[in-house]
């Protein structure tokens, strides 16, 4: 299959995710919440694995750019590709409900949930999720997905720049899915909808890194 193929079944995904979210959440908000949306199960499950398709896309192609002595590119892409297998583990907070082990002391003390994972630390009163992983992470992909695609090919400073980096350029198609389904989770009126919103930029993440705008200078 090629990447092409997987990259039109990814964006049919996330435009039936789209639509299964809306009526779901219209005409049974409670299973939203409590079913489709719930920890452990569909929306939850499907944001970890395509973090993972997404670092495993990103790990071939750091191999690749190695085999063509792009260090500095190799390197970053790698990096990238361990953000996201740990982004993936802690969407389930690394297999701790699947395999029924305990918390340690201190998540089991400082986790909001008590798992062990990260994103859910708490500072003081502050979650660490609303802090960091939440409006100002939220506002650099959206930055990400939708400026970037503009100004790749039409500022010569920002294509150099990324294409030296090896850094994977969206397309248009990845902009537009951006700003709908902002607009479209932000409409619903339901609880755990920001849920589907990371399972649709899981399933982004994965189709930018493989076929992005320049895929030549990615892999």
């Amino acid at each position: 299959m090629t990447a092409e193929t997987i990259d039109r079944l990814l964006m049919a995904l996330i435009a039936a995710t789209l639509m299964a979210s809306v009526v779901i959440a219209v005409v049974n908000p409670s299973y939203f919440h409590m079913v489709f949306a719930a920890e452990d199960r569909l929306v939850e499950n499907g944001t970890a694995l395509f973090l993972l398709f997404a670092s495993l896309v990103l790990a071939r192609n750091a191999l690749s750019l190695r085999r063509r002595g792009l260090s500095l590119a190799m390197l970053l892409t790698g990096f990238y590709a361990l953000l996201f297998f740990f982004a993936s583990g802690e969407e389930i907070s690394w297999g701790q409900r699947i395999f029924g082990w305990q918390s340690g002391d201190f998540f089991a003390e400082n986790n909001y949930q008590g798992e062990t994972n990260l994103h859910n630390l708490m500072v003081g009163d502050l979650r660490l999720a609303r802090a960091v992983f939440g409006g100002p992470l939220t506002i650099v992909i959206l930055l990400y997905l939708v400026i970037f695609p503009l100004l790749y090919p039409r500022v010569p400073l920002i294509r150099a720049v990324a294409d030296h980096l090896a850094a994977p350029v969206p397309g248009m198609r990845h902009a537009v899915f951006a700003v709908l389904g902002s607009v479209i989770i932000g409409l619903l009126d339901v609880p755990r909808k920001w849920e589907v919103y990371e399972l649709i930029f899981a399933i982004m993440a994965t189709s930018t890194f493989l076929l992005p705008q320049n895929p030549d200078k990615t892999r």
